[in-house]
């Protein structure tokens, strides 16, 4: 085999392995967004059962100015539990098990919510890839690994057929915050 057609070869098994890379990495994306909305459907479910919303409990601050003669000055209200009994216990399934928990109210929402802290004590009960924001992290990770990826498949001239290298590179640098900020001139 001449050296341009190694050359040729090794240039393909390169994009073949990026390809397969992004292809791997969108679907990482479609589990991980799989698990965000199994969390998200299950704190809804969690607030239905406490009868609140993210905006129906007052805040402390709102507490404090409504009964300051009545009430002690500092009572801290969980935004989930509201004034549903925050120790009943509720069945929880914990992702990637089949082992189901029955925990307090309070602590199966603030798992679904922040992660465990004691993860680390019960790493068979409290996996820490139920925690919401690191499910956001790595949906984050993964998009820009994603655009990053495309770009370089497009730069390869792989899509050059289909697309130009120009249009990719421009929807994978696009976006949702804009550059300047337009000022308008008020008239006197």
């Amino acid at each position: 085999m001449d050296d341009s057609m190694k050359k040729l070869q090794e240039k393909l098994i390169e994009v073949e392995i990026e390809g397969e890379n992004l292809l791997l990495a969108r679907q990482q994306l479609v589990e991980n967004d799989r698990v965000r909305n199994g969390n998200r459907e299950s704190l809804t479910a969690l607030r239905r059962r406490a009868k609140t919303t993210k905006t129906s409990v007052r805040t402390p601050f709102e507490s404090i100015m409504r009964d300051v003669e009545s009430r002690p000055l500092v009572k801290e209200v969980c935004t989930t539990c509201g004034n549903h009994d925050s120790k009943e216990k509720t069945w929880v399934m914990f992702p990637g098990t089949d082992i189901f928990a029955n925990i307090p109210f309070h602590a199966a929402h603030t798992i679904l919510e922040k992660g465990f802290s004691a993860a680390a004590a019960i790493p068979f009960l409290f996996r820490r890839d139920s925690d919401q924001t690191l499910l956001d992290y790595e949906a984050k990770k993964l998009q820009s690994l994603v655009k990053e990826k495309s770009l370089w498949i497009s730069e390869q001239g792989v899509l050059a057929d289909r697309i130009s290298p120009g249009v990719v590179r421009s929807m994978v640098t696009l976006s949702d915050k804009p550059k300047y900020v337009l000022v308008a001139a008020l008239p006197f």
